[in-house]
């Protein structure tokens, strides 16, 4: 039992291990070089990672069924791992000039506990307190520039949206558990055509079928603030502005993605039987979240507000994949995770660089940048054309597969919204490639030197931007592992 408890828990343990040593280190001496701390971070990072690929394929369950991991779920955990330490070195810079280096990288790895538990969340109550465990260091994440009123405000706002968001969720798991008795996600679904309701003799075929709807959209609405989905999604541009570059980063792509992959397996496991009731749901939220990402996208003239509003609009094309079958929604929605991982950090990376050297963030500020920096934009020309979905870059394809998974439905007319709103996304990412490449600047940024660290994250961007669209097998692979879905 011992030994199999360590194997399930492999990647959860490697992560908490981390945050251990880095406690003692901060109870043991306060006279240590920043420098030499963050180093460390990223080797045993580094090791992290490795140590989760080469983790061996296993099916575990643990905890009565409230944890459970498998191959697919590993590749998901593998996949933040490597995100998490990418948005690591590229906040080098920003972090050695910071005091509180190492508290930093305990909250962040918290977060990254949590949401490793929510993902392998085989209950509703494992689920709760996996996302509680990620929430609440990430609203001191937000706050982390401790001077800056602006990251102050993001943290109240985010603390708010999560606590009105975390209520929604406990009623709907509430009305869950007092209908059928159960949090478990696959006893819940374990049924007919109907979950098994206990009040369904009091309240009839109709009324029960009508709660347990209910009970959906309380947890739809949930999930919809923490994944930015409109009308949820009022929080998420003050938040990223007013948050450092790094966090925002986080939480455009780790978090989210996390409640990507927890939101899809509640769909399709415990809701699979309403399905017809929340196809439609998915379907409008996915139109209006996509109109309005791109919308405001194309007001904005601060990077981290336009990006802000471009992840809004790349939620939207994500709802779009999700209203597929089981096996094509989840190989869609990984790969492109995957996909929005290595383009999102792309474009924050150089964000962040230019942010930490010269506290400069606006899109006029970018006017000229190519002739002193060929190198940083090169980087956010090529994840930009990968956001807006342009070949050959992974984006078009990640883009593509989401489509053809909401294709399947047949509701053509939906595809083609979707399609419409990816040409209106080219116009904003184009006006920063224009900035950067055409327009001339009087006082433009000057040649930055950019650290070692930084500037591997960067490559490793771009090399998973051009490479994983083009090496047909990881979306094989991905497919292969959600065939069991």
């Amino acid at each position: 039992m011992g030994i199999g408890l360590i194997a399930g828990l492999q990647q959860e343990l490697a992560v908490v291990l981390i945050v251990i040593v880095l406690l003692f280190i901060k109870l043991g001496s306060d006279r240590y070089r920043t420098e030499t701390i963050l180093g460390l971070v990223n080797v045993l990072l580094g090791i992290n990672l490795a140590a989760g690929l080469m983790m061996a394929p296993t099916q575990t369950v643990l905890f009565g069924g409230g944890f459970h991991t498998n191959e697919l779920i590993i590749l998901e955990k593998n996949i933040f791992n490597l995100g998490t330490l990418l948005i690591s070195l590229q906040a080098y810079d920003w972090l050695k000039g910071h005091k509180l280096a190492l508290e930093f990288y305990m909250l962040l790895l918290s977060t990254l506990a949590g949401l490793f538990f929510m993902i392998s969340a085989g209950n509703l109550l494992m689920f709760y307190l996996g996302l509680e465990m990620s929430t609440i260091p990430l609203a001191a994440l937000s706050n982390f520039d401790l001077e800056k009123r602006q990251s102050s405000e993001a943290a109240v706002k985010f603390i708010m949206s999560s606590a009105f968001s975390s209520a929604l969720l406990l009623f709907g798991i509430s009305l869950l558990y007092g209908a059928t008795g159960t949090l478990d996600l696959g006893t819940l679904a374990a049924s007919d055509d109907n979950l098994p309701l206990r009040m369904a003799g009091i309240l009839g075929s109709t009324g029960a079928h009508a709660l347990l709807v209910f009970a959906f959209v309380l947890l739809l609405s949930g999930f919809a603030f923490k994944i930015s989905v409109v009308p949820f999604h009022l929080w998420t541009a003050d938040v990223y502005e007013g948050s450092p570059v790094p966090v925002t980063a986080y939480l455009s792509v780790i978090s989210k993605g996390a409640v990507f992959f927890a939101f899809i397996q509640v769909l399709y496991t415990t809701f699979r039987p309403l399905a017809r009731d929340w196809y439609n749901m998915l379907v409008l939220l996915a139109v209006l979240t996509m109109l309005t990402g791109n919308l405001f996208a194309l007001r904005q003239d601060k990077l981290k507000r336009l990006l802000a509003f471009s992840s809004i609009a790349q939620v939207g094309f994500i709802l779009v994949g999700m209203t597929g079958s089981p096996t094509t929604a989840n190989a869609s929605v990984i790969y492109f995770i995957l996909v929005y991982l290595f383009s999102n950090l792309g474009a924050f990376g150089v964000v962040a660089v230019v942010s930490a050297m010269t506290g400069k963030e606006g899109i006029d500020d970018y006017k000229g940048l190519y002739k002193t920096n060929p190198f940083l934009s090169w980087v956010m020309a090529i994840s930009l054309f990968s956001l807006a979905g342009i070949p050959p870059t992974a984006g078009f394809f990640g883009k593509f597969f989401l489509l053809m998974s909401g294709a399947g439905r047949g509701n053509y007319v939906f595809i083609s919204m979707a399609a419409l709103n990816m040409v209106i996304s080219l116009y904003y990412y184009l006006r920063v490639i224009k900035a950067i490449f055409m327009d001339a600047n009087d006082h433009p940024i000057g040649r930055l030197k950019i650290s070692l660290l930084p500037a591997i994250a960067l490559m490793v961007c771009v090399a998973g931007v051009l490479l994983t669209g083009l090496l047909g097998w990881v979306y094989d692979y991905i497919y292969s592992l959600s065939a069991n879905f």
